[in-house]
């Protein structure tokens, strides 16, 4: 159901639905799943951190709590009808055209745009991701002729994969380098042409259809795992809640807007926060003694838990990261990581959590 209906606060500001825009239900009204609640705020604070895996069972709310956080986030500055949503003054955010016009002084008209979520689809081809670049035309006419795929759209945004785990390993592949280089590039009969491609990377899954070979998933920033809600309370009043929003949402996004506008402030905050928070010297060694003890290939796991860490302390409006942001942040960084064996399960954080209490010295009960 579309609503062309504009809700409003007192004070008259615009809120929760607009003209032509489908109701999304809210983030903040979501029970529960912590862990992935947690992991995508924080590549919302910094996308460096690499993106979220979520692997849990069917029907837990995955997909609506990305949409959820996408409709949450405020809306961004975009040179005005181009493809690549262009920042109009970051040239780390631009396409090349918008670049040359300001470096030759030219004005580009500017215009707000909400984040983009885009999804993509599981038939997805390669050209439908990357784009395509019409070799005809470019020779008949030398020009570079581009048709953005959707790594164009979703710059600055979230790209959203369900049942990544089905994915052909090789657009898997394509992806992730996309999302750790901020750039795709599309080469075509000598031809090549580059964008944007600065998006926060969320995979979804179901374990029980198949896992990510560990090769893949290491190269996710960030694991979380979600899992059915048990508690009968809880679940009454998750389909409570979904009802009332389904029957009338204006009313029902009007009641939580209030903690909307909170959060969106909070995320704002920490991300112009982010770059001053500091670590110790002694924790970031910490960090690294405990990914070597676990064994874990490579410093990708190092560079993540840092970045989340401080994420974290962003988030919470704090300037300098604690020991319990690394204890609470540990698990979803790393324990994907430990995955040798493509047979193996993944581990539930009980490794990391045991490795973590024996470096800081720090008993972990429960």
């Amino acid at each position: 159901m579309t609503y062309t209906t504009e809700a409003r606060s007192q004070n008259g500001r615009a809120t929760v639905a607009h003209p032509r825009r489908r109701a999304v239900f809210p983030f903040t009204a979501i029970v529960g799943q912590a862990e992935m609640k947690l992991a995508l705020l924080l590549n919302i604070i910094d996308p460096k951190i690499g993106g979220v895996m979520i692997m849990g069972d069917r029907g837990t709310g995955k997909s609506t709590t990305i949409r959820a956080l996408a409709d949450l986030l405020p809306e961004i500055e975009v040179v005005a009808d181009d493809p690549f949503n262009s920042h109009p003054s970051d040239p780390e955010l631009m396409g090349d055209e918008v670049r040359h016009l300001i470096e030759q002084g030219s004005d580009v008209p500017v215009a707000q745009k909400k984040v983009m979520m885009v999804d993509l689809p599981l038939g997805a081809t390669e050209d439908r991701v990357c784009g395509t670049i019409d070799i005809e035309k470019a020779l008949s006419e030398g020009v570079k002729a581009f048709e953005p795929g959707l790594l164009a759209r979703a710059n600055r945004g979230i790209l959203y994969v369900d049942e990544v785990n089905l994915l052909d390993d090789h657009l898997v592949d394509v992806l992730l380098d996309s999302a750790a280089s901020g750039w795709n590039t599309v080469e075509r009969e000598g031809i090549s042409i580059r964008h944007p491609a600065r998006f926060v990377l969320v995979g979804s899954g179901n374990p029980e259809e198949g896992e990510l070979r560990p090769q893949l998933l290491d190269r996710f920033g960030m694991h979380a795992e979600i899992r059915t809600v048990k508690e009968p309370e809880l679940r009454v009043q998750i389909v409570e809640q979904r009802t009332e929003f389904d029957q009338d949402p204006i009313p029902f996004l009007e009641s939580y807007q209030p903690q909307q506008d909170a959060l969106q402030q909070t995320i704002v905050d920490a991300q112009s926060r982010l770059r001053s928070i500091a670590i110790d010297h002694d924790l970031r060694v910490k960090i690294s003694q405990v990914c070597s003890e676990l064994d874990v290939d490579g410093l990708r796991g190092d560079i993540v838990t840092n970045r989340a860490a401080k994420a974290l302390a962003a988030l919470e409006g704090r300037t300098e990261v604690t020991v319990d942001d690394i204890r609470r942040i540990a698990p979803l960084c790393l324990r994907h990581r430990l995955r040798k064996d493509p047979m193996e399960s993944i581990d539930s954080g009980y490794k990391v959590e045991k490795v973590f209490g024996q470096v800081f010295g720090i008993e972990i009960i429960g």
